[in-house]
């Protein structure tokens, strides 16, 4: 039967029962009838629904019904995600730095390939090679620029031998740059090299799946911070009116207290470090000569000849850690270095470790710096050279860290200096002059040596006081800052700019300390409104270990030559 013949039938069928409803209507009356009616006429359309598609089933086929148009339509895009639930979202720190997800970004080498594959196969065979080599996955990792190029660092198995390392390595298509057990995070580490195309985040996701490794992060470039370009010259060391050091240093000069100083390499033949006490570490190898910066570092601290350091006897353990990257730009560190750095001047009795240098956060750094600030080690770094708008930058972000902005001789803050909440105090950064290699002398600035100066200052308050811990150094050198900005502590000065003869005077004895001055030179008064916390206070309850410490014989403090 055909469906116009249906259709035909069933309007005869409803025109009959028309009939019957306006005869029954006549003779019973309109109310309960008209009811009925209703109800019989739904029921012929119930039945034409359900007939259709069985009198007429390849109409369906030659015609797409119009709801089904839609569908037919969709183009076949290899990015296209149809379903809003297979859109992968991602926290802040597996964002790039553009903010993009770095899984959605990963097309070819992991899950993402097969995908593409299929994308491609739908595109057909005209693709080029060059648009084959766009879903390369290592332009997420090249083009990211605080880790260190195909490289990853692996905290492995301590139980492997050599040759079981270079196995686990070739097993994953790696090469394996070096490996050593730090006895300072309880590991043993390695540094691995990605030697063809993967990218970090694929090899990181295969490494960390073999039973040998327990973790596996990207190699983190670190940079040194100073901001300024050196130049050659002789004005006058304002920096240390500003800290007060002439005052102090007839309290203290730093002897018998060791500091760390990882950096670049120093110096150590200048004149201004003549009969100081050094030791020598380098831990990146190499031939690479002195540079300006550690050599700066350096004699922030210990210059005592044409200049005058910080704590001109105190003894520097200095660490080649940066050292110039083979495309050229200033020297630089990574994760790996870093951490053997501060291995060495844990294992070495370093009492303060200076860090003038700046990263991202990193997990291995960070677990290294707790275990130092477990071995109740000072630890000071550089806020910063990235300005206003920088996030915090590592390890002066780390709460066992002591963060130190930079300042002018006009008491601003260096224009390039960080800021934020994790700052501590601050001290002259712009404009110091320092001695440089091959017997020269340099003017610089940065937070680099804003943090050295208070270094310094901690090696005198520990002079002068070797008993006390980390965070006792902290609240002596914030609650002696003098204030500056707004009252109070701020995000860009911290507690305020440090005053080494304040700090030195906390933590002596009245009867320790000799005749000298309490007032402050001229211009450098204390604001009134800060109520520095008296020296009891931070002294530990052992009047034994706040006796003075007796110098040997020839270290009397030896004023600077003019």
């Amino acid at each position: 039967m055909s469906l116009n013949k249906s259709s035909s039938a069933v309007l005869r069928f409803a025109r009959y029962l028309a009939v019957l409803s306006a005869v029954a209507a006549l003779a019973l009356g309109s109310g309960d009838l008209r009811a009925s009616a209703q109800a019989m006429m739904r029921s012929p359309t119930i039945n034409i629904q359900s007939r259709v598609p069985s009198m007429a089933p390849g109409a369906a086929l030659r015609t797409p019904a119009p709801n089904l148009s839609g569908m037919a339509m969709r183009p076949a895009l290899p990015n296209v995600r149809y379903s809003p639930n297979l859109q992968a979202s991602c926290s802040p720190a597996d964002r790039s730095a553009s903010g993009e997800c770095i899984e959605l970004r990963r097309t070819g080498g992991d899950a993402g390939q097969s995908g593409a594959a299929a994308a491609e196969g739908r595109a057909g065979k005209g693709k080029s090679a060059k648009a084959s080599q766009r879903r390369e996955p290592t332009a997420a990792a090249a083009g990211d620029p605080r880790i260190i190029a195909n490289e990853l660092v692996a905290e492995i198995d301590g139980s492997l031998s050599t040759d079981q390392a270079d196995a686990l390595a070739r097993r994953h298509g790696l090469q394996r740059i070096s490996s050593q057990s730090f006895q300072l995070i309880g590991a043993t580490i390695g540094l691995f090299r990605i030697t063809d195309r993967r990218s970090v985040e694929t090899v990181s996701r295969l490494l960390a799946a073999d039973r040998s490794v327990r973790s596996v992060q990207p190699n983190y470039r670190y940079m040194l911070q100073q901001s300024a370009a050196v130049v050659e010259g002789d004005p006058a060391q304002y920096a240390l009116a500003k800290l007060r050091l002439p005052e102090a240093h007839k309290l203290a000069q730093g002897s018998n207290v060791t500091i760390a100083v990882i950096d670049s390499g120093v110096d150590l033949k200048h004149p201004e470090f003549a009969d100081a006490a050094f030791d020598a570490f380098d831990a990146l190898g190499g031939d690479e000569g002195p540079h300006v910066h550690g050599t700066g570092i350096a004699g922030v601290i210990v210059s005592h000849a044409r200049l005058m350091g910080s704590a001109p006897y105190a003894r520097i353990i200095a660490i080649r850690a940066f050292g110039a990257p083979k495309k050229g730009g200033g020297p630089e560190s990574s994760s790996y270095v870093i951490l053997k750095a501060l291995d060495y001047a844990e294992l070495h009795g370093a009492q303060i470790v200076n860090m003038s240098f700046a990263g991202p956060k990193d997990a291995v750094i960070e677990r290294a710096i707790a275990a130092v600030a477990a071995k109740d080690v000072v630890m000071v770094a550089a806020a910063g050279n990235a300005g206003a708008k920088s996030p915090p930058l590592y390890p002066a972000a780390n709460p066992n860290v002591i963060a130190v902005s930079a300042t002018d001789t006009r008491d601003q803050l260096l224009t390039a200096s960080n800021r934020g909440n994790y700052i501590a105090l601050a001290a002259p950064g712009a404009d110091i002059f320092l001695p440089a290699p091959d017997g020269k002398y340099q003017i610089i600035s940065g937070t680099s040596f804003s943090a050295a100066y208070v270094s310094g200052l901690a090696a005198l308050v520990l002079e002068r006081n070797p008993a006390l811990k980390p965070e006792t150094v902290r609240i002596v050198l914030t609650r002696t800052a003098r204030d500056l900005g707004s009252p109070g502590r701020d995000d860009l000065f911290g507690a305020g700019e440090a005053d080494a003869f304040a700090a030195v005077q906390a933590v002596m004895q009245p009867q320790d300390a000799p005749a000298v001055s309490a007032a402050p030179p001229a211009g450098l008064a204390r604001d009134t409104g800060q109520d520095p916390t008296p020296a009891r206070e931070l002294r530990p309850a052992s009047a034994a270990a706040m006796a003075p410490q007796a110098s040997p014989a020839g270290d009397a403090f030896r004023p600077a030559q003019q």
